[in-house]
């Protein structure tokens, strides 16, 4: 289970989030295994006024989220972090100094879905990757 928060400001996010969430769930697929049926994107748009940022920064600046269960290896996490950092430039056009990653991870008994307990529940896919 892999959940993904993107912000941004909304003049620059709303216009490409169909591409940018297309681009997210490939990586994520690439680098996870994730199956393509498991696309749990929710964006962020904000006005600029709500929305600071570092120097150096362009109104293209998107933080990207990813929240998953433990398991997966340092190795498994830095090759999405470049698949996204990557990919997104080579798509979307985001320049490297715009674009920020951050991966959350929680035990699998901290999630609850499908009515049950996610260290409880059979998946379709590896999390010890």
């Amino acid at each position: 289970m892999a959940q993904v928060k993107i912000y941004g400001v909304d003049k620059e996010l709303i216009p490409i989030r169909e591409k940018l969430s297309a681009v997210i769930h490939e990586c994520v697929m690439d680098a996870l295994g994730m199956p393509v049926d498991k696309r749990a994107h929710r964006f962020f748009p904000m006005e600029k006024g709500n929305f600071f940022m570092p120097d150096g920064r362009t109104d293209a600046y998107t933080i990207i989220e990813i929240t998953m269960m433990e398991g997966r290896s340092p190795e498994t996490k830095k090759r999405l972090i470049r698949f996204l950092v990557d990919r997104i430039k080579e798509s979307i056009g985001t320049e490297y100094m715009d674009l920020e990653i951050c991966i959350y991870e929680s035990p699998a008994c901290n999630w609850g879905f499908r009515g049950m307990h996610g260290d409880e529940i059979k998946l379709n896919y590896e999390i010890n990757v």
